[in-house]
């Protein structure tokens, strides 16, 4: 089957240095997307960019600290002001902890998954929509996980606030149907991101990864890349306020 083509389409991707977002980045612009990549100053976003631009395609780097209102706003204005409008966006930057029963996290941890997982999601959609309903619509998908569809013992703060990307999904997508713009999510099983790599080591989670999922490993980025361009894509015409699992089975059992 042909992949949905999204040629000339201005796409967003955030977290787009590494692990899923680079994936999606790459598989976007071999699709013809024309995109801004964004991910925070000390990344490689920059090279992600590059990469992209030396084989042909259109891409611009945005050091973005999605917790930051006035960078998601700069996000936003500089896709327009590049391809002059906004069609797609890949909400996939977040942040991450694992180890700990909810009484031993303190509040640093809890303060920084909120506002980057939440609130970071709340600014950038509040400015992507803010531009697709000037040029008539446009398809924004959010990367929950399945830790927002289920409970995962020992992330209990990072479960919450997936958890609440899926509802500020359903939700926007229900406020923004009837005037043009689709709004979805993915949820991923565990993926070998750099997020996967920084807590892998931590003892039994590799087992648990082994146990929870039926095909028994961890998700390759580009496996979940081609969920969300899925969802992006006029083939997902009909789906808004859906949450697409990408998961290996664990939701089967």
């Amino acid at each position: 089957m042909t992949p949905p083509s999204l040629s000339d389409k201005s796409i967003i991707v955030t977290g787009a240095a590494s692990g899923i977002g680079k994936a999606a980045a790459f598989l976007l612009a071999q699709r013809g997307a024309r995109l801004v990549l964004a991910d925070l100053p000390d990344t490689a976003g920059d090279d992600v960019a590059a990469e992209i631009v030396a084989a042909g395609g259109q891409a611009c780097f945005v050091p973005t600290n999605i917790a930051r209102s006035t960078d998601c706003e700069a996000l936003v204005a500089k896709a327009v002001s590049a391809y002059g409008r906004l069609d797609g966006a890949f909400n996939n930057a977040a942040t991450f902890s694992f180890g700990k029963r909810l009484a031993e996290e303190d509040e640093q941890t809890c303060d920084r998954l909120l506002s980057v997982n939440i609130k970071g999601l709340f600014f950038c959609m509040k400015y992507e929509i803010d531009a697709m309903l000037k040029t008539g619509g446009g398809s924004i998908v959010n990367t929950s996980s399945i830790a927002g569809v289920v409970g995962e013992k020992m992330m209990a703060i990072y479960s919450a606030t997936k958890h609440a990307v899926i509802g500020m999904t359903k939700t926007a997508a229900l406020e923004y149907a009837d005037l043009g713009i689709r709004i979805n999510s993915v949820a991923p099983g565990g993926t070998r991101t750099g997020m996967f790599a920084a807590v892998q080591d931590i003892p039994g989670f590799m087992d648990m990864i082994k146990s929870i999922h039926p095909l028994g490993r961890a998700a390759e980025p580009a496996e979940v890349a081609e969920a969300a361009i899925f969802l992006l894509s006029p083939a997902s015409s009909f789906m808004t306020g859906s949450t697409m699992v990408v998961d290996g089975g664990l939701t089967a059992q």
